[in-house]
């Protein structure tokens, strides 16, 4: 797989698609079904929050190192960021969270589409992945998103 800008836009494109398909035709009663269990009870919803939060992150995240800056800290808590990312969105819908993510991943399309490869190329720190490339952190969103969808469709029967 070519690591390009175009192809690495095409794929967060295409599995954005396939969240928002999930998401849209979840019931009502799946939205409160706990997920995960560890520290605070996700549930369903929580998880879209969390792909919400955790893009908008990324977003700020790759324009610092696309400038020359060096990414997450040494010391960034990612457990301490998503438990407050999750208190800030504790009040939305999901009809609210399915319109931000819709617009954040149109966000994230777009600027990964406007990098180049030398852009790709350039390293910084992600909060889980360490010290890695460009490259490496936007095929990490999608893949973090299809990691929770697969956790989501284990527990759930498919909408």
């Amino acid at each position: 797989m070519p690591d390009t800008p175009a192809f690495l836009a095409q794929r967060l494109m295409t599995e954005g698609e396939k969240a928002l398909a999930f998401f849209s035709n979840l019931k009502p009663e799946h939205w409160h079904i706990p997920i995960y269990s560890e520290g605070e009870i996700w549930t369903v919803r929580s998880v879209l929050a969390h792909f919400v939060t955790a893009e908008r992150g990324f977003l700020e995240l790759f324009a610092d190192i696309r400038s020359g800056g060096m990414g997450a800290s040494e010391d960034f808590d990612i457990d301490h960021y998503n438990a407050h990312q999750q208190q800030k969105t504790s009040t939305l819908s999901p009809a609210d969270l399915l319109a931000q993510f819709r617009a954040v991943r149109a966000e994230m399309t777009a600027l990964v589409a406007s990098f180049t490869e030398d852009d790709l190329a350039k390293q910084g720190r992600h909060p889980f992945l360490g010290l890695t490339t460009l490259a490496e952190m936007v095929k990490m969103v999608y893949r973090h998103n299809q990691i929770h969808l697969r956790d989501l469709r284990q527990l759930l029967v498919e909408p």
